[in-house]
């Protein structure tokens, strides 16, 4: 039986933190030499020939965040950078042999700051330090950007972070570089754009059960689009729970759920008859209820223990009805129907972003029909990438890597793999 309505529209998860964005550390040394006065961020040392720039200019009113400070020593090396705003300490990193200086993220809107910085000649004598402070604009027009996932709450191994910004994004590079993953274990993955207003991050094999998953958007001082700027660094953290993998075999008429990598259970089912076909796809779980009240041609019933997995209304659920004809015969409206008994034991271990996979159907899955990010084999996923890298996380945060460069998968079949034919146009 299917639940028939109008597309599931999920909102954000209420409470979904923001923070402003705040501090690190910088480059430490020594400083001492020439300071430049009102108005300058330029210093020379007549000593050494060595000139220190700090941009933004001192005195600067409307500094643009998305572009940071850059501190250049020309014939000479950074000693110390330090920049600082009434959020603390603004981290940063040497670049060109110590010779530049970048702010790791945008700098927030409407905020001041105060750089510090001081450099030394080839021979390691004749010091200089400049300083510049300024402040950065206030812009005109912002973007917002929500995320699904609520704190401390418990998701499946197939679980994206699901970003929706309020403004269509045409910077979508800028924004990817400012999106940084943290997670107990270590995690290959990737950003993928569906469309100017949603990314998502999706591993590229599930996430290894019991993953504590960490993200900050550091979207304060990102220019999205031309003059639309974030205003606040967005983070949550949210956990991955045991892994509950259902594979449904509509020809068949069995499903498998595999729990922690080990087959725990092989139910009968009767799936989506002729003209109802179930569709194929890799989906995710998406909410379960107990009852569903489910309406369609020649029925309105309340049906126990459904757990849904594609938006237009594809359940795995008890039917109780069609007991003698599970495991023989597919009679279904396109859910996939379970004695009362296994469709209870499932609900009770079922939370978001648990993978079921749907194969043997005449019918082919919609992208979109769901939470689809598993549609897309680990190649395909990638093109979605605005910078064309993958992601490497761990517990020190994340890196934007080639993809030619991340060790080999070591997932196993059948439990990582779309089935053929159901993936997005390759």
């Amino acid at each position: 039986m299917r639940h028939r309505d109008a597309r599931l529209r999920l909102l954000p998860a209420a409470g979904a933190a923001l923070a402003l964005l705040a501090a690190g550390c910088a480059t430490g040394g020594h400083s001492s030499g020439h300071t430049s006065g009102a108005g300058r961020n330029r210093a020379h040392s007549a000593g050494s020939g060595t000139e220190l720039t700090i941009m933004p200019a001192n005195g600067s009113q409307d500094a643009d965040p998305s572009a940071g400070i850059t501190v250049t020593a020309a014939r000479g090396t950074l000693r110390s950078v330090t920049v600082r705003s009434a959020r603390g300490v603004v981290p940063g990193g040497l670049r060109d042999g110590g010779k530049v200086w970048h702010s790791r993220w945008a700098l927030g809107v409407s905020q001041a700051y105060t750089v510090t910085a001081t450099a030394s000649g080839a021979s390691g004598s004749g010091t200089v330090t400049a300083a510049s402070r300024f402040r950065t604009l206030t812009p005109g027009s912002t973007f917002r950007t929500e995320i699904f996932e609520g704190y401390k709450q418990q998701y499946g191994v197939g679980m994206p972070i699901i970003l929706t910004f309020s403004r269509p994004i045409t910077d979508k590079a800028a924004v990817e570089r400012s999106l940084q993953v943290t997670t107990s274990t270590p995690v290959v993955g990737a950003w993928h754009w569906d469309g100017s207003e949603n990314v998502d991050f999706r591993p590229r094999d599930y996430w290894p059960a019991g993953t504590t998953v960490s993200f900050t958007g550091h979207l304060n001082g990102v220019q999205g689009a031309p003059g639309v700027y974030g205003t606040y660094t967005l983070t949550q953290t949210f956990d991955i729970g045991p892994s509950l993998v259902a594979i449904g075999n509509t020809r068949t008429h069995r499903t498998q759920i595999y729990y922690n990598g080990k087959l725990r259970y092989n139910w009968p089912i009767s799936a989506g008859r002729p003209g109802d076909a179930t569709p194929d796809g890799s989906y995710l779980t998406i909410e379960k209820e107990n009852p569903v009240r489910m309406i369609g041609p020649g029925y309105n019933l309340l049906v126990p223990w459904s757990v849904r997995f594609t938006f237009s209304g594809d359940y795995y659920h008890d039917a109780y009805w069609s007991v003698s004809q599970q495991g023989y015969e597919n009679v279904s409206h396109g859910c996939v129907n379970l004695s009362p008994a296994d469709a209870k034991t499932y609900y009770k271990l079922a939370v978001p972003g648990d993978p079921i996979t749907i194969v043997g159907s005449p019918k082919a899955g919609t992208w979109n029909d769901g939470w689809t990010e598993w549609f897309l084999s680990w190649r395909q996923y990638l093109r979605g990438s605005a910078l064309d890298e993958a992601v490497l996380a761990g517990p020190g945060g994340s890196t934007f890597v080639s993809p030619a460069s991340v060790p080999a998968s070591t997932a196993s079949a059948p439990l990582q793999t779309a089935p053929a034919g159901n993936s997005a146009a390759d």
